[in-house]
């Protein structure tokens, strides 16, 4: 039996706005970063044209996982997202780390920067991102993908306050060492951002239990149910953030009816549904000699 859970529907409109945003800031940063000779500047222009990359592949996941189940997609594209969101998570690790080579090679040779074309284009930087956060605040709260794109923006938002202040630096007190620093700095944010909705992600793709699931207190409380003598081969998964699975074999006190077993069933699915799992298969076993192992 399955029950449909309500999920949030992310607005695809949103989205394109903020992807339009994001391709003009990315050219206009990278174009003054070559110009200003600013490293900060140009991991600015880097992330945000990982913003415009994790923005497209969302885009497209959002539009896919509202297709409906087929024969040959039985859960649809649910997953998509989850896809999204580990793609963008690991590409903005990767950017961080060479963000973070560059700077200290920067720190290590420092080099005179433009700092009046730094200061203006952090600003625009801070203008963009601050509406891209503005367009996907609310779809960030109940869609993993969705805060991917957010961490992404608002992340970005952060790193061209990080490149202003480092600007200003440069240009009032000649402290260029300041745009390695900032750099550094950003590129240990974002790490330390990503991290978090890279593992979900992962985790969700291995399809590994979710932490919250304790699956040992589970098989207690449904061998605690009348007629069940034990619950075994049990397997607990997402596919994406929203639909949990549970599978199960479940030996008999009996050999019942169909119509017996079913009311086992509501109080199996009554136990299940304590953790927010909505989608189960049971298979109900008598005489059967195989492995009763909870996990095989």
């Amino acid at each position: 039996m399955n029950e449909v859970s309500h999920q949030h529907s992310v607005s695809g409109k949103n989205l394109g706005f903020a992807i339009l945003l994001n391709v003009g800031i990315t050219l206009a940063q990278a174009i003054g970063g070559i110009i200003s000779g600013s490293i900060a500047l140009l991991s600015d222009a880097a992330h945000n044209f990982s913003d415009v990359l994790s923005l497209i592949i969302s885009y497209i996941a959002n539009r896919l996982a509202k297709r409906g189940a087929t024969e040959k997609q039985t859960f649809g594209f649910r997953r998509s997202e989850i896809l999204a969101a580990f793609i963008n998570s690991a590409t903005l690790i990767i950017i961080s780390v060479i963000i973070l080579i560059e700077a200290i090679q920067r720190l290590v040779n420092p080099v005179p920067i433009s700092a009046n074309l730094v200061i203006y284009l952090a600003i625009a930087g801070i203008l963009v991102n601050g509406i891209s956060v503005l367009f996907i605040r609310n779809d960030s709260r109940e869609n993993m993908n969705m805060k991917s794109v957010y961490l992404h923006l608002f992340g970005d938002m952060l790193t061209s306050v990080a490149v202003l202040l480092g600007g200003i630096a440069m240009k009032y007190l000649q402290w260029f060492w300041t745009d390695s620093v900032f750099s550094m700095a950003i590129a240990f944010y974002l790490l330390y951002m990503s991290w978090g909705i890279f593992r979900s992600s992962l985790r969700i793709i291995m399809q590994f239990t979710p932490d919250d699931i304790d699956i040992q207190k589970i098989v207690r409380e449904i061998e605690e149910i009348g007629g069940v003598k034990n619950i075994h081969h049990v397997h607990v998964w997402q596919i994406n953030e929203h639909d949990l699975m549970f599978e199960a074999h479940i030996d008999v006190s009996e050999d019942l009816k169909v119509s017996l077993f079913e009311k086992i069933l509501d109080r199996i699915k009554e136990v299940l549904l304590q953790y927010d799992i909505d989608h189960y298969t049971i298979q109900p076993e008598y005489t059967v000699d195989d492995n009763k192992q909870i996990i095989h």
